[in-house]
């Protein structure tokens, strides 16, 4: 027997536990003890008496208030049964009582009739009606004149025996009176009835409370036995109380009272009998003993009628053998049998036709459903052997269902999936119906031959269902639905484009190499990779270049590692791979051997990519991050993040191992950037200003506008101090805060130049700005217009500093910003010229006005030669176009000599003064200007006019006592492009010397 057949053939386990043993063997040990007393006549008369009246009254008053106690405590369909149980019950105990009145109260016979005899008379009518009660009701008229016609047939069945053995010699009276004789005569009949009411009852009993009916009915039974040997004329004549005839009425009464009691008890202390009044149960699959016993219920049930008319019949028979004369009562009574069996057999025959017809007519709609249902409905038995397939197995599983018929089940279900199935029809069988009538299982069903698409399994769902000890199952072929969850799973952990596990699977499979047996195993690292340059390649030759690019570098990174380490894409064109741990102990070896296939990954994406016939290159940064004891995929990842930027910072197209510097830079950053914020909203910036000089006469001609963070403490801080709290282009919240911050800084330079313009002081105002923000549509040229419009600052008063000469800059979309500028008389400097090659690429192509050395050719201008000269090429350049030039950084007189002797005109610097506040700005301008060097006096004090101190000659790298100092302006010490480096600059270069700061000056 295959595996599905061993599990179909266990019987399911029964609900509920069997009746109380300690009721039944009490009730045992009371009934028998009565009996041996009765056998032994209990000892002496008068207990035999005592005993045989008001022992019996006492237990039919037992069984009366057993029964009306339990139709107290239980209400349903039923309860009017037992209430009239309890009614009979108490006329018999009455009955007995008024007995024992008579004879051992009284001591004097009991008179016939008598007050007991209609107590005992009135037990049997509440009996019936109650037994009604319980018997199963008919659903048809048909079956109540059925019930009607069994019961007289029953009935009078046994009126026709009893009258011929019994009830026609009594009926004579011999000698009675008439209320005498009727009351002989009501017992037996009465009897009868019960009897015939019992018999009809079993077979046509309700299912519910069948072990409470089983019992009522065997005590019934038992008290109409009692008082059929009881009217007895034999035994009638030697009766006294207290025989052994009693122990039988006694038995009844005590069973009567057990009977509403004995239902089985349900888990959560229901009873069987009170279940079926909340919800009827439903029965399960007959198994054993109990489904052989109701074909033979069946049959006797329906036999039943027949047997009765066979005892008639025998009655009548009886008394023709015997010779005797036919009595009228008999020869009625089995006239009436005859003629109820046949109407009986005439409605049956009509009931069956109807039968028969709706059976076919429903036969034929399943047929129908069956035959018509695109799901496969197989019938398995209790071995495993499919007994039944539908039609559209030929369809479904491209097998006709001739050749599934006769098959073993398991030898269909795909081995894998056989435990699986098998477990859950055992668990299904073993629960109870009520609670689990079907269950779904979905395994891998083999196909046949003739199946289209080819596949050898298909994935099918069942519902199944339980059928005579084996199972039905309702299958569909659900495999394209299965195909598509798998899809739709796969999509939903991979990347669209390049197929590679996204984010979310990369964070879970870098979690279970955390987690998994495997966590132990040291060397497991995790690699950031960014394409450099990719941008470009989008911007250049299109989008659809770039996914080309990206898809051969998700495969040239697939292939570079091995089985067991996940390659993924995060997203645009960063991607990572998750190297496991080999085991080694030595750092140093694992170290080397993680850092050498980032360096084959950084070199194999590298490579050129040929994209469209032409060969594209791009650059590979890489971040290296190992995982450490106790940390988190999060963590991990972000620490492989900052490797990766770290290399981007270091030049591109290299490898940088994770070190916890770079959290704790991160940590600093984010810390700079709170306080930016907050000093951004709370007001805290103040805009100081640095004069710029003619250096041939001294002349204020122009002043720097520069941001300066007034702390709490009283401190000001520069750019490079405040604004070092990013990289560029690495936290868009630090570019928008430095946004902000030059926002404000254009605002409040224009608005203070206007006030200086109406207060007489027309020197023009210079803000420095990077070419990327000058790009940013958040700032058009209208904006400075509107600007200017609105706080009346004259044409050619507004001066924008080009701080950011990056290459990458598009320099047509410059130019045409610039052109717009100068129209609205904007006039443009361009910052750092002399520092590399694009400046000189930005002079040829943009309309500038002003050139501004950068302050590194001024530092070296003096002591070297190679310098000198370089500046004066730049400088004749710059006369040469009619370009004001402008020194940045002059802190030495011997600069200015220097730099005036070369062509220069303008210059910026400590020479001159530092950055000033409002109120000593206005007075430098109201001064007209600074005392500069006159010729030959390079190498010696030069005395300032105004001041009347000498400036001295120091060595290089030491800082001049300036005459900005005697004037008040702040005193502090500059790193470079301290006193020039606006909010852009300060995010892409950060300082080289410590901090400073100085304190506020008094206004």
């Amino acid at each position: 027997m295959s595996a599905t057949g061993a599990v179909l053939t266990r019987p399911p386990v029964q609900a509920g536990g069997a009746p109380g043993v300690v009721p039944q063997v009490v009730l045992a040990v009371v009934c028998g003890g009565y009996a041996v007393g009765a056998a032994l006549g209990w000892g002496s008369p008068e207990l035999a008496s005592f005993m045989g009246d008001f022992g019996l009254s006492v237990a039919a008053f037992a069984a009366a208030v057993s029964c009306f106690l339990y139709s107290r405590r239980h209400h349903g369909r039923f309860r009017p049964a037992w209430l009239l149980f309890a009614a009979s019950s108490a006329m018999a105990g009455i009955g007995n009582g008024v007995w024992g009145w008579y004879e051992v109260v009284l001591r004097e016979p009991v008179p016939s009739p008598s007050l007991a005899d209609f107590c005992f008379l009135l037990f049997a009518p509440p009996a019936i009606v109650g037994l009604l009660v319980l018997a199963k009701r008919p659903v048809t008229k048909a079956g109540w004149v059925c019930l009607g016609l069994d019961a007289w047939l029953i009935g009078g069945s046994l009126l026709t025996l009893s009258w011929s053995l019994a009830l026609a010699h009594t009926a004579h009276f011999q000698g009675q009176s008439v209320p005498q004789g009727a009351l002989a005569l009501a017992y037996p009949l009465l009897d009868i009835v019960l009897v015939s009411m019992v018999l009809a009852l079993h077979f046509k009993r309700s299912s519910a409370h069948r072990s409470a009916i089983n019992t009522a009915i065997a005590a019934l039974a038992l008290t109409v036995l009692c008082d059929a040997l009881f009217s007895s004329p034999l035994l009638r004549e030697h009766y006294r109380s207290g025989q052994i005839l009693d122990a039988g009425w006694f038995a009844g009464s005590m069973l009567l009272t057990y009977a509403p009691w004995v239902a089985r008890r349900l888990p959560g202390g229901d009873t069987a009998a009170a279940a079926p009044e909340r919800a009827a149960p439903r029965t399960p699959p007959a198994t054993g003993t109990s489904a052989a016993t109701r074909p033979i219920a069946g049959s006797l049930a329906a036999l039943t009628p027949y047997l009765a008319a066979a005892v008639c019949t025998l009655g009548i028979l009886y008394n023709v053998l015997d010779g005797r004369r036919i009595d009228r009562v008999v020869l009625f009574t089995g006239c009436t049998v005859v003629l109820a069996l046949v109407v009986r057999q005439g409605i049956m025959l009509l009931d069956n036709i109807t039968l028969t017809q709706e059976l076919a007519q429903k036969e034929n709609h399943f047929r129908s459903l069956v035959q018509g249902s695109s799901d496969v409905i197989m019938i398995a038995a209790p071995t495993g052997i499919l007994r039944y397939v539908s039609p559209a197995a030929a369809g479904v599983y491209g097998r006709d269902a001739e050749e599934l018929v006769g098959s073993e089940l398991a030898s269909l279900i795909h081995p894998e999936d056989l435990g699986r199935v098998v477990h859950e029809v055992r668990r299904f069988l073993a629960a109870r119906p009520e609670d689990e009538p079907t269950t779904r299982i979905e395994c891998r069903f083999r196909a046949g031959e003739h199946r289209a698409g080819g596949e050898k399994w298909l994935n099918v769902e069942s519902t199944v269902n339980r059928h005579h000890g084996g199972l039905i199952f309702n299958s569909r072929d659900v495999t394209e639905r299965v195909r598509l969850q798998a899809q739709l799973q796969h999509n939903a952990s991979h990347d669209a484009l390049t197929d590679l596990p996204n984010r979310a699977l990369f964070t879970e499979r870098v979690s279970q190499a955390l987690t998994g047996r495997r966590a132990t195993d040291p060397g497991t690292a995790v690699l950031y990779i960014d394409l450099d340059g990719f941008k470009q390649v989008n911007d250049t030759i299109g989008h659809q270049a770039g996914d080309e690019l990206l898809i051969q570098a998700a495969r040239r990174l697939a292939e570079s590692v091995r089985a067991g380490d996940t390659a993924a894409r995060l997203g645009g064109d960063e991607f990572a791979a998750l190297i496991m741990g080999d085991g080694s102990r030595d750092h140093a070896a694992r170290e080397h051997r993680i850092l050498e296939v980032a360096d084959r990954l950084r070199i194999r994406l590298s490579d050129p990519y040929k994209i469209d016939g032409r060969d594209v290159r791009v650059a590979a940064s890489i971040g290296v991050a190992f995982a450490e004891p106790g940390i988190t995929p999060g963590p991990l990842m972000r620490n492989a993040d900052l490797a990766m930027y770290r290399a981007k910072q270091a030049g591109k197209g290299c490898v940088k191992l994770y070190a916890p510097q770079m959290q704790a830079d991160v940590v600093r950053r984010a810390e700079l950037a709170t306080k930016l914020r907050t000093a951004l909203h709370d007001g805290e910036f103040a805009l100081l200003h640095q004069p710029v000089v003619e250096l041939a006469g001294g002349r204020i001609t122009a002043v720097a506008a520069l941001a300066r963070w007034r702390s709490a403490q009283g401190i000001l801080f520069t750019p490079a101090e405040f604004l070092r709290v990013g990289d560029r282009g690495r936290l868009k919240e630090d570019g928008d805060r430095s946004a902000e911050l030059g926002r404000w800084q254009l605002e409040e330079a224009v608005q203070q130049a206007a006030g200086r313009h109406r207060a007489g002081h027309p020197v023009p105002v210079a803000v420095r700005i990077s070419a990327h923000r000058l790009l940013d549509r958040a700032l058009p040229p209208k904006s400075i217009e509107a600007l200017l419009s609105r706080h009346g600052l004259p044409s050619g008063s507004l001066v924008l500093e080009l701080a950011d000469t990056d290459p990458r800059i598009p320099l047509e979309e410059l130019e045409r910003r610039l052109v717009a500028l100068r129209r609205l008389g904007v006039r443009i400097a361009l910052d750092g010229f002399g520092s590399g090659a694009a400046a000189v690429g930005a002079l040829r192509r943009l309309p500038v006005d002003v050139l501004r050395l950068d302050r590194d050719l001024v530092d070296g201008v003096v002591d070297s030669a190679r310098l000198h000269k370089i500046t004066s090429g730049l400088l004749r350049i710059a006369s040469d176009l009619g370009m004001q030039s402008v020194a940045d950084g002059v802190d030495l007189p011997e600069q200015i000599v220097a730099l005036r002797s070369m062509g220069c005109t303008h210059g910026q610097g400590m020479a001159f003064s530092g950055p000033l506040d409002e109120h000593r700005l206005r007075h430098a301008l109201t001064q007209g200007g600074y005392a500069v060097p006159g010729p030959g006096s390079e190498g010696r004090a030069v005395m300032l006019s105004g001041t009347g101190l000498p400036v001295r000659h120091v060595k290089k790298g030491r800082e001049p006592v300036s005459p900005g100092r005697v004037l008040g302006e702040l005193p502090r010490r500059f790193g470079p492009g301290d006193g020039r480096d606006g909010a852009e600059t300060a995010l892409a270069s950060p300082p080289l010397r410590p901090n400073s700061e100085t304190s506020v000056p008094p206004t």
